[in-house]
């Protein structure tokens, strides 16, 4: 029987294959006897999973050697505070606000720094991205704040910001919750990128955070021991107890995603199913999708039908047809597609088609 199709902002739909290997080793992992949430955590078996999984996600992420890699806790969330309390030193710091995740990162880092907005997309409700030559970047920063991809409004930086070419030498901090491993990373520009698993690597529980090692050792008196960069890296995340299953079925994720032939082709498929999915929509008199061309996210498609007193028929009808989790969030409204690693293009295939007969059947 063929599983419905997801279309979860996050926590996401995972890879069925990875589903079912974790539930084959449920009760025994590799012949220890044991069910990874019961090791120990500094055990020889958990430590080899943890091992594994850096290592799988270095070579899928290309991540320089000068770059430490943290598991952690909090989602992202938590990291809109804990990059502070780490990075601040309780000064000046810059944020392009380009809708709701970067706009909370924001209020947060305000409780420990002072925040400074360099450029904001909220005069066109957040539907475009400010051009990075126009961002009023402060000289005393200590780092600049990003959104790669906002799940909410949908917009997505297609290419990170150079900031050395804007006579900016703060580092840069990418929240790349949402398009982690979607798309190749340029670590010559980022300083720190940080995301929750939980829709594209793995379940939720998770955090990954990618510092560069120059950047470790610079936290605030207030920052909690668990929570400084410097200690975790110093532990290999172990300071304190970690998500052990969430690493251990992200890890899962990371071996899935090579076989399918890693970043590269993750980028391939998901450029083809944006592809597909916005081409419907911009051909439709039907539905419509705000969000400039030039920024629009492949992991999040928010859409509206032009008669809003359809949507309910409409995610009736898409339930029906095994077409889950489409309604858009309450603060936009609307629908909202996320075509995450692990959604096929036959999804998106399976979702077009009723879009094109719900409209047929509403003329």
């Amino acid at each position: 029987m063929m599983r419905p199709y997801n279309f979860s902002a996050g926590p996401a739909a995972m890879p069925a294959e990875v589903l079912q290997e974790a539930a084959a080793e449920m009760l025994d992992w590799h012949g220890s006897g044991m069910s990874v949430m019961e090791m120990s955590h500094r055990g020889k078996e958990f430590m080899a999973i943890r091992d594994l999984a850096e290592a799988d996600l270095r070579e899928l992420l290309a991540i320089p050697d000068h770059f430490e890699v943290l598991f952690m806790q909090g989602g992202g969330l938590a990291e809109n505070a804990i990059v502070p309390l780490n990075l601040s030193r309780g000064e000046a710091v810059d944020f392009v606000v380009t809708g709701s995740w970067s706009k909370k990162s924001a209020a947060e880092a305000q409780r420990y720094c002072r925040v400074h907005e360099a450029a904001s997309n909220a005069p066109d409700n957040h539907t475009s991205l400010p051009h990075p030559g126009q961002w009023q970047l402060n000289s005393d920063a200590q780092y600049v704040h990003i959104c790669g991809n906002e799940t909410i409004n949908g917009v997505e930086f297609h290419e990170l910001p150079d900031l050395k070419s804007l006579g900016c030498e703060a580092p840069l901090v990418v929240d790349f919750s949402s398009h982690v491993a979607s798309r190749p990373v340029d670590w010559s520009r980022v300083g720190l990128a940080f995301g929750g698993a939980q829709k594209n690597l793995g379940p939720a529980g998770l955090t990954l955070v990618v510092v560069r090692k120059d950047l470790l050792g610079r936290s605030m008196s207030a920052c909690p021991s668990a929570f400084d960069y410097a200690t975790v890296a110093s532990h290999q995340s172990m300071y304190n107890t970690p998500p052990t299953y969430a690493i251990y079925v992200a890890g899962l994720t990371f071996q899935w995603l090579k076989r399918q032939g890693g970043v590269a082709e993750m980028e391939r498929r998901n450029t083809a199913k944006a592809a597909l999915l916005y081409g419907f929509i911009d051909a439709s008199g039907f539905y419509v999708n705000k969000v400039a061309k030039d920024c629009r996210s492949r992991m999040n498609v928010p859409f509206f039908l032009r008669d809003e007193t359809r949507n309910e028929a409409f995610l009736t009808g898409a339930k029906a047809r095994g077409l889950l989790q489409l309604k858009g969030h309450k603060s936009v409204g609307g629908m909202r597609a996320s075509i995450y690693n692990a959604m096929p293009l036959e999804g998106v295939q399976a979702l077009v088609d009723y879009m094109r007969d719900f409209e047929q059947t509403q003329a």
